[in-house]
């Protein structure tokens, strides 16, 4: 296989600019903010926690808040100086500017078009602040290398956040829908869990985990105990790639999806915050219509950004099985015998299932 040297831009935002929690929130509004969007309140500022106290316990979780009084929004994160939360940080104020878009609408309608929407906002805009040209536009990388080993380098690391999340972002809800429905028993919550990770994932548990009766691994996600659905998180992950390819389009940028950047267009944004300020108000194929020109998700947008680096794995897998091939097609752990499933061939593959989220949504 051929080496890819080049390395995924490694940001020391702490020891190289002197960067802390404040200045990270500071560079996502001041993203919001180029693109003609609405400024954190005030009130923002004052009561959200984005750094872990000291002087008290805390749950992490990063999320975003609307207390439905238009004017109270917050987000809660224990904030840390990495290139990951930064991330983190676009995503959850885009909760907050959807939740300033739609705020004077009456309450029912203070909701995203569909839970999906609503998690794929921050991430459309992360798409953009993530490339290494905004990065280094905003003075965080010395230079963008544009060479070919680069830009696959940097799909890659793209695809490990983004390819790899949609078979368990798939089987999050899959396993909860069985558990709901009664098709998993109370005696089988285990042993359906790592069955799905075996079969869509492509992974096993290092040991037997079915043995004992009291093994629950599903709780170690945060979203099973707090009963969160996880479906939004699917969809969202295959509408941010859609709202991506439009906006770049509403901005007039050229060339490949995946060196995209919408900062500072005005345009874009327009285009974004009017589908904002709908909220719920209106079905989510006419949100969906009001930026993307189609009421149907679609996963090509997806594919059209990955598109070199699926060109890359497919030279450099020639010959060999891409996939998993157990007798069953899951991987088991050591003395398990096999279970009823079926077998995805490659990771991209799996993106196939994107056509029956419209029986979620």
């Amino acid at each position: 296989m051929e080496k890819i040297n080049s390395q995924k831009p490694d940001i020391f935002l702490h020891i190289l600019l002197g960067y802390n929690a404040m200045k990270m929130f500071n560079i996502s509004e001041e993203f919001f903010t180029s693109l003609g969007l609405k400024k954190m309140p005030a009130k923002f500022w004052e009561k959200s926690l984005i750094t872990k106290p000291a002087n008290r316990s805390v749950v992490c979780h990063a999320s975003a808040w609307d207390f439905y009084n238009q004017a109270d929004f917050r987000i809660k994160m224990c904030t840390v100086v990495n290139m990951e939360d930064l991330i983190t940080v676009h995503h959850e104020m885009g909760h907050v500017q959807y939740y300033l878009q739609y705020k004077d609408l009456p309450v029912g309608f203070r909701r995203g078009a569909n839970p999906g929407f609503h998690e794929a906002v921050g991430d459309v805009l992360a798409l953009s602040a993530s490339t290494p040209s905004h990065l280094k536009e905003i003075g965080l990388l010395d230079n963008a290398d544009e060479d070919y080993e680069a830009q696959i380098n940097y799909m890659l690391s793209m695809a490990l956040d983004k390819i790899a999340f949609l078979p368990f972002g798939y089987l999050m809800d899959m396993w909860r829908w069985s558990v709901f429905t009664g098709e998993t028993t109370p005696d089988k919550y285990n042993d359906k869990w790592w069955q799905l990770r075996r079969c869509l994932q492509g992974i096993s548990e290092p040991l037997n985990r079915m043995k004992d009766p009291g093994d629950f691994d599903p709780g170690s996600k945060y979203h099973i105990p707090a009963n969160t659905p996880y479906i939004r998180y699917f969809v969202s992950f295959v509408l941010q790639f859609q709202l991506h390819e439009a906006l770049c389009n509403v901005a007039k940028q050229a060339g490949p999806l995946h060196k995209c950047d919408i900062y500072r267009s005005k345009e874009a944004g327009k285009k974004l915050g009017d589908m904002l300020k709908l909220g719920s108000s209106r079905p989510w194929p006419e949100a969906l219509e009001q930026v993307a020109n189609t009421r149907k998700l679609s996963a090509s947008s997806l594919i059209k950004y990955f598109d070199p680096l699926i060109k890359w794995l497919r030279e450099q897998n020639k010959g060999e099985a891409v996939g998993w091939d157990d007798e069953d097609g899951c991987p088991r752990p050591p003395n398990t015998s096999s279970a009823t499933s079926f077998t995805i061939p490659s990771l991209f593959g799996f993106l196939t299932v994107c056509t029956i989220v419209s029986i979620y949504l």
